[in-house]
């Protein structure tokens, strides 16, 4: 029995002349099935976005909306103190900005997913998850929200019958509680030991923790940060172990 699997990136994750990671988005794009396209505030500008949802479209990768903090500075990985009507109005302004690209290019959305530190705020407080996705039930309701299962927005998902795709974090470790341990800077990993790390995880369903303790993990799509150094080498490798183990890689 052939077992799909989802393999997702951020893609755009630039401003202009200046490119984050290792600039080998055009690169990574034939290897996934989606990509996730940062949209003006973390990273991304309109010109890096068209960009990217063409050649998307060229290599039949779906596009996803992919919000942050309002933060090029920082990347969207240090916390901003908002209120959360501000936050959701922000992920807003960035999901229609994107759309309306996407359309221009004859593209449909795929899904939604948040970025960096905004990611874990909305896996951890209920109070935005909930007026997020209320939110999103309005304006999208068609689109699946990219999030770790479990967590504060998967919860506010499924109260406001919006679909979810659970994702397993390649290029990033695990607590004993089974959420990602956040990082501003991540060091080069070994390519052969995530791809492992990866097949193990899609085979018996458990990732090993920093603690060393085996932790229980349910996903839908495989995440690897295109601004993880060495990020095309993870990409290659991952996608090469779920080949030969008879994964077919495909949105979903």
């Amino acid at each position: 029995m052939t077992t799909t699997i989802d393999l997702n990136a951020d893609m755009g994750e630039g401003f202009g002349a200046w490119k984050v990671g290792d600039g080998v988005d055009p690169e990574i794009l034939p290897l996934i099935s989606s990509a996730n396209v940062a949209a003006g505030f973390h990273a991304g500008d309109p010109s890096t976005m068209a960009d990217i949802l063409r050649q998307a479209a060229t290599h039949g990768v779906a596009v996803g909306v992919h919000p942050g903090f309002r933060d090029l500075v920082g990347f969207g990985r240090r916390h901003i103190q908002a209120p959360a009507e501000e936050l959701v109005n922000d992920a807003l302004y960035q999901l229609g900005a994107l759309r309306e690209l996407a359309a221009h290019e004859g593209l449909p959305l795929h899904h939604f997913k948040l970025h960096g530190a905004l990611f874990m705020h909305a896996a951890r407080n209920g109070e935005f998850a909930r007026a997020l996705c209320r939110a999103l039930a309005r304006v999208a309701p068609t689109l699946p929200i990219y999030c770790l299962a479990g967590t504060a927005i998967d919860q506010a998902a499924d109260e406001a019958g919006l679909a979810r795709i659970h994702e397993f974090y390649a290029d990033r470790d695990y607590d004993d509680e089974g959420s990602i341990v956040f990082v501003r800077k991540v060091a080069p990993l070994d390519s052969e030991h995530v791809a492992r790390k990866v097949l193990k995880a899609c085979n018996e369903g458990v990732v090993e923790s920093v603690s060393g303790r085996l932790v229980p993990v349910s996903f839908q799509s495989i995440c690897i940060h295109s601004d993880t150094p060495g990020a095309l080498s993870l990409v290659r490798a991952v996608r090469h172990a779920l080949d030969r183990s008879g994964y077919v890689v495909q949105a979903p």
